[in-house]
């Protein structure tokens, strides 16, 4: 398969399989536990169907929202993933030129294998920063004054990761950053050579927000769920998110919200936006789907903050669902990080070329010329 021939997320995955090896690929497809959670994220949106409405005037189409503060061309954004750099080597780069190209926000982690500041050079589109409190409290707001410099437009904390999720993928095939090379591995590494000829001839794989504090993100190998068990900070509280947005002050999502009372929680404390997900089906397995929980946040908070649906997202009915329900924008994660595996940044600007028709297309067969167009009254439970 060629990326030419790739027109769904599921045809990026074959390709990514093919290209990975092993341990980079199912770090990517993996869940936590049974990974019941992973397969509920996107199963979830089809106990609820779409009801479209014939012969309205569709001849100029609107796909535009504005989510943190900024006005994107169409509601979906791209969500952070750390070491990026692994999945193909011009990592990051890749992506956040992607999104300026498609007229979206561009999302970079605090685990990112490129800086804040040479995003911040790389695009004058809008980009949002995702923060995990460390231990190190002042590298943490050190990550908040890097941001201003940079212009990062807003920032995005998340809050469910105190602890790594059981990841039984990665222990089973080993996986680490950068990637350990033993007998068990090297069969898959030697089978894929285009991978590792990249990975040994560019440059060196580091977290580059962490490498001049931290040893772990200078590239000496560590396991993903070590680095995040000895770094995060587990004794964080709704004060320090509080403290985190005044010190800010600009737009600012808490991500990982899945309660009613946490969405509360987040508008008592200032938060611009809430985005509901359960880290891609990777942290706690048996928990709600963000679809599941997005009427009840709706409901609740719906009228005094914007909220975001992250996770699950693979098609573009899947996209006005949430919309329809009530979510302001919708984020992909798997959704690019397949494509950037399959073949780049030409292979993430098919993806979302592909999806962005997908959300035009659907609006119009659903006789909706606008993204407000979409409300419950367009949906059968």
């Amino acid at each position: 398969m060629k990326i030419k021939h790739c027109n769904n997320t599921a045809d990026f995955r074959l390709l990514a399989k093919k290209r990975l090896p092993a341990p980079l690929f199912h770090y990517i497809d993996g869940g936590a536990d049974d990974e019941t959670t992973l397969r509920r994220n996107t199963d979830s949106f089809n106990d609820v169907r779409l009801i479209p409405n014939a012969l309205a005037d569709l001849s100029s189409m609107d796909l535009s929202t504005t989510v943190l503060g900024e006005k994107i061309d169409w509601p979906v954004f791209l969500s952070p993933t750390g070491m990026t750099r692994l999945f193909h080597h011009d990592g990051e780069r890749a992506v956040c030129r992607a999104a300026k190209k498609f007229g979206t926000i561009y999302s970079l982690s605090t685990l990112s294998t490129v800086s804040i500041e040479e995003i911040g050079q790389l695009t004058d589109g809008p980009k949002c920063f995702q923060i995990y409190i460390h231990k190190d409290r002042g590298l943490s707001y050190e990550f908040l004054d890097r941001c201003k410099e940079a212009k990062f437009s807003s920032l995005c904390l998340t809050v469910d990761t105190l602890v790594a999720g059981n990841r039984e993928r990665d222990l089973v095939t080993g996986m680490t950053m950068p990637p350990k090379f033993t007998l068990s591995s090297m069969m898959s590494f030697v089978s894929h050579p285009h991978w590792s000829l990249n990975f040994l001839f560019h440059e060196k794989f580091q977290l580059a927000n962490v490498a001049n504090k931290i040893e772990a993100g200078t590239g000496k190998l560590t396991s993903v769920i070590d680095y995040i068990n000895n770094q995060f900070d587990r004794s964080i509280t709704w004060k320090d998110a509080e403290k985190a947005i005044q010190y800010w002050g600009g737009p600012f999502a808490i991500k990982g919200v899945m309660s009613v009372d946490d969405a509360h929680r987040a508008v008592d404390v200032g938060a611009s936006a809430i985005m509901i997900s359960n880290h891609g089906g990777r942290q706690l397995d048996g928990a709600a789907a963000p679809f599941d929980q997005l009427p009840s946040i709706v409901d609740a908070v719906g009228d005094k903050i914007e909220i975001i649906l992250d996770g699950g997202v693979r098609r573009g009915t899947q996209v006005l669902k949430a919309l329809a329900m009530g979510a302001n924008a919708g984020r992909i994660g798997r959704g690019y990080l397949y494509a950037l595996a399959a073949g780049g940044q030409p292979a993430v600007e098919r993806a979302l070329t592909r999806l962005r028709d997908e959300v035009e297309r659907d609006m119009i067969l659903m006789g909706c010329s606008s993204v407000d167009d979409l409300n419950r009254s367009k949906l059968h439970f």
